[in-house]
């Protein structure tokens, strides 16, 4: 049974940073790409950073570019967000999602995280 658990949100102020972390098991992590999104109230699902099965290549959203760094340990199966000059607008639900390299049908969802960025 695949699991992908995240952890490390919470409440932030403006300007401060998080580190979100997801754990996946039941699969061959390092054969998946793995993804953060989030959500937040009336918005559609939003792609926020994403990493290649190796590693090699990552993207991420405009709004997100040089304040967030996606990467990955394939030693310990999880995939990390650090988030940076957090803002206002970053306040969402994180997800973690894992998804084939080959086999594109294979894709896994965690359950979420909340980041709430505040004064």
């Amino acid at each position: 049974q695949v699991q992908l658990v995240e952890s490390g949100g919470g409440l932030v102020q403006p300007g401060g940073s998080l580190r979100l972390s997801c754990a996946a098991s039941g699969l061959i992590f390092s054969r998946y790409d793995m993804s953060w999104y989030r959500q937040s109230p009336g918005k559609e699902r939003e792609l926020v950073a994403a990493v290649t099965s190796a590693g090699g290549d990552t993207k991420y959203a405009d709004s997100v570019k040089g304040r967030f760094t996606i990467s990955r340990d394939n030693a310990k199966n999880t995939v990390y967000l650090q988030m940076n000059s957090l803002k206002s607008e970053d306040t969402a639900v994180y997800l973690c999602n894992a998804r084939h390299s080959v086999l594109r049908s294979l894709d896994y969802w965690g359950q979420g995280t909340q980041v709430t960025v505040s004064s």
